[in-house]
């Protein structure tokens, strides 16, 4: 690499060395270990001593802890819309860094730590945790608590391939089964969320006054995870069952309260046990299923004689509630323009996943307009 006079190298890092207006020798960190961008300050500040400027006073930046920064960070934060889900992130990234110096980070430390939750934490977690980790370095660099050179380490850390193709949705029978098995305060809660697919965290913030219009007949959501206003319809099963709810005394304004009129936080335990009382008959063979019978056997299934058998409902979480919304919606013909503004996607690319759904249900339909063509003698003779 080609020398140049007025830069020099402290370990890593490349620092330079000009006279100021008062001919006095300074002395700074670049904060790189690019040559180049050493290159590049050197210029500037003899540039500006030419022209008569007093290059910037350089700034001193303390050895501060990574404790410290989640305690300013976690002040910002607290005006974006994703407060408590950032919160919660932060206090996984104290437990595990707590007390140490900012300086001390680096991409090995990172990927190690990266390795170490992918042990217990789905791909999608992970990146949620590094996505934030790298934003709070960035602002660290903003705030002068750490040199640009720690951001760019913490930077190359690459995010892990996740896979978002899992698509769990009810059919019609299981989604019966399992509001029949729903608890008196969960049942109106899940109610919602099949039929308009908003999230968890939208529909226990809902507040009467300020979201539902059962008079105009629709839900208007202010604030949404794309950051878009959205106004989705009220049908008449929506309509019946909000109307059903009375409002508790101790908190007249949310919708969906606890026995004590306080907003639902967690609904974790009531919604694992439903699942589980929510029990299906299922063929093995050509996989129809019925809602459970009386009878203590199964029996055998009408379509196709099997022996039919009878469990809960397995590998299902509450946001696939909001997949069996949009999924029932597409295989009913709805086209998917329509239930991408229902959900409230800012792109059609996540609601394309659903695209599949629409053509198995046109296939069908063709499938059904070749048998009338058959019948009636329309149909190509070869």
């Amino acid at each position: 690499m080609a020398k140049m006079k007025g830069i020099y190298r402290r370990g890593t890092v490349y620092w330079i060395r000009y006279a100021g207006l008062d001919g006095r020798i300074r002395h700074e960190s670049s904060g790189s270990t690019s040559f180049k961008d050493a290159k590049d300050t050197l210029t500037s500040r003899r540039n500006d001593v030419t022209q008569g400027k007093q290059p910037l006073p350089i700034k001193k930046i303390g050895n501060h802890s990574f404790k410290e920064l989640a305690a300013h960070y976690e002040g910002w934060v607290e005006r974006q819309r994703s407060f408590r889900t950032k919160r919660n992130f932060i206090k996984q990234l104290v437990a595990e860094f707590g007390n140490l110096p900012l300086r001390a980070f680096n991409t090995r430390l990172i990927e190690e730590w990266q390795t170490r939750r992918l042990q217990k934490n789905k791909p999608a977690t992970v990146n949620r945790l590094l996505a934030t980790l790298k934003h709070m370095f960035s602002k660290a660099v903003e705030w002068d608590m750490i040199e640009e050179e720690v951001l760019k380490r913490v930077r190359r850390v690459k995010l892990i391939p996740e896979n978002n193709r899992r698509l769990r949705y009810l059919s019609k029978e299981e989604a019966q089964a399992f509001i029949s098995a729903c608890s008196p305060t969960l049942r109106p809660i899940v109610i919602t969320a099949l039929n308009t697919g908003m999230r968890k965290e939208e529909i226990l913030s809902l507040e009467w006054e300020k979201h539902v219009d059962l008079k105009h007949g629709f839900i208007l959501l202010d604030k949404t995870k794309s950051g878009h206003r959205r106004e989705i319809p009220i049908n008449r099963t929506l309509r019946e069952c909000l109307q059903g709810l009375i409002r508790h005394i101790n908190s007249p304004s949310y919708v969906f309260v606890d026995k004590h009129g306080k907003r639902f936080k967690a609904i974790k335990r009531s919604f694992a046990t439903a699942l589980k009382k929510a029990e299906i008959e299922r063929c093995m063979s050509c996989h129809h299923e019925r809602q459970k019978t009386d009878a203590k056997i199964p029996g055998n299934c009408p379509m196709c004689g099997s022996e039919m058998t009878r469990r809960g409902i397995e590998d299902f979480k509450f946001h696939d509630l909001r997949h069996t919304f949009a999924s029932q919606l597409v295989m009913a013909g709805v086209d998917l323009t329509t239930v991408r503004e229902l959900l409230g996607h800012a792109t059609l690319t996540m609601t394309l996943r659903y695209a599949h759904l629409a053509h198995s249900h046109v296939a069908k339909a063709v499938a059904v307009l070749d048998a009338g063509m058959q019948e009636t003698g329309l149909g190509v003779v070869g």
